[in-house]
């Protein structure tokens, strides 16, 4: 029988240009861009040099600490550059594809005759392996350790989130094979909504149904609620379109990172699904889609986790949405601050907006506030639906109390768990920013 986890705790943002099931094609201008940066915790060595033809599934770049995990290309063609910041640093990897694309031919596989060891060498010759994250320090994971068990959330609920029934329909087969493929490495977990129309449909796996608001889709929720991580463990958190792509390589023999992205947001003229590959320019997409370059907020991702692009940007490694919301700079409210703002929203009684729970709004991008000193007021507790004190855990971050943080539950969280309450924090804190600083000096410590 599935397991069903209620979750009073959370809170559901409605915001106005969630996508519509209808996918449409565009035609791609054939400029693409890896961002390491994607992959948390990777320190990049370029393998490649410009000018260099590549097929699709080549690395383009390995993890340094570890040589064996590659980051293959997307598409087949030459590269055309490799971006540098301060102190060489590698911002981006740029390819223009071939018109005819070729691709590295890894062999067919049938994931039900590998053991786990098969399954990860697999996943490493392809350049796939950097797509799955651990727990703890939420960071692109390596191969030296194996996890307790894997987890997988199929609930995408977070404002405008693109709906993963949507994307896997038709590519059942594949995403079956990759949960197989996983489930020899570690006890594989899947979790999904109660409206699930997949709840007992693929096998090898245990399900979870997660009954609640946003972010019971969080895959750190949910590993809080089903297999805690203690220190010394560590998990494996994978992306369902990850699944996917695991899948197509053991049923095709070739990398196809293709996936299916919501183009979404208010300021978007027709909200829909579109087909692009992992890395592609997003000025295919965002072409004639809104009106004006001047005041609107493009987000490479999701609104509370993503971050800020331009049309010249580049489809993120594990971007399922593209955004596009108001930036708020010329917006001109008289006396706003005691208007009721009947079009507003607000998680307190402070405006009218409470009245209207399933009301969808046009928010932007403003902060509404300047950061002022941490009140402990319950805040982030009402929307973190995990086993943890929220606020004492974000101040002994602040502190540096390595101990405390230890003590707090820091190795269960990731920053995306935090979004919520950075978003109804009154003080206005860059929570997610405060928490991947944590983690990154934990991560060195304990190296």
């Amino acid at each position: 029988m599935t397991d069903v986890i209620k979750l009073r705790k959370g809170l559901d943002i409605h915001l106005q240009g969630k996508a519509e099931g209808k996918v449409i094609q565009l035609k791609s201008n054939g400029q693409y861009g890896i961002v390491p940066e994607d992959f948390v915790g990777v320190v990049p060595k370029v393998v490649v040099r410009e000018g260099d033809h590549v097929k699709a599934g080549d690395a383009l770049f390995v993890n340094k600490q570890y040589p064996e995990v590659k980051f293959a290309s997307p598409v087949s063609g030459t590269v055309r550059e490799v971006v540098r910041g301060e102190r060489r640093k590698v911002l981006c990897i740029r390819v223009e594809a071939d018109k005819e694309q070729v691709s590295v031919d890894f062999g067919i596989k049938d994931p039900s005759k590998m053991d786990g060891k098969a399954v990860v060498e697999a996943l490493l010759e392809a350049g796939l392996f950097g797509y799955i994250d651990q727990l703890p320090y939420a960071v692109s994971t390596n191969p030296t350790v194996m996890p307790k068990a894997i987890f997988i959330s199929t609930l995408r609920d977070k404002p405008l989130s693109c709906d993963f029934e949507v994307e896997v329909k038709g590519e059942e087969e594949e995403f079956q094979l990759g949960l197989t493929a996983l489930s020899r490495i570690a006890t594989t977990h899947v979790g999904c909504g109660k409206n699930a129309s997949f709840i007992d449909k693929y096998k090898d796996i245990e399900t979870h149904v997660f009954d609640g608001p946003c972010p019971a889709g969080n895959v750190g929720v949910q590993v809080n609620h089903i297999d805690p991580v203690n220190k010394g463990e560590v998990v494996w958190t994978v992306d369902p379109t990850v699944v996917l792509f695991i899948g197509r390589l053991l049923k095709t023999g070739r990398v196809d990172l293709h996936r299916l992205v919501a183009l979404c947001g208010s300021e978007v003229k027709n909200p829909a699904y579109v087909r692009m590959n992992v890395g592609e320019e997003l000025s295919t997409l965002l072409s004639n889609s809104y009106d004006s370059d001047h005041h609107v907020r493009i987000i490479n991702g999701n609104v509370l986790t993503g971050c800020p692009t331009t049309k010249e940007g580049f489809l993120g490694a594990h971007s399922s949405e593209i955004t596009v919301i108001p930036e708020g700079d010329n917006a001109d409210e008289l006396a706003g601050w005691i208007m009721p703002r009947l079009g507003q929203f607000s998680t307190s009684r402070s405006y009218f907006s409470w009245l209207c729970p399933k009301k969808k709004y046009a928010l932007d991008a403003r902060v509404k506030g300047g950061e002022r000193h941490m009140i402990m007021s319950g805040e982030y507790d009402r929307v973190l639906p995990m086993d943890i004190y929220g606020e004492f855990l974000i101040k002994a971050i602040i502190a540096g109390d390595i101990d405390r943080q230890e003590q707090l539950g820091i190795y269960e969280v990731s920053p995306e768990d935090f979004a919520l309450a950075e978003f109804v924090d009154s003080s206005k804190l860059e929570l997610q920013r405060i928490v991947r600083e944590g983690l990154n000096i934990l991560r060195k410590e304990n190296t």
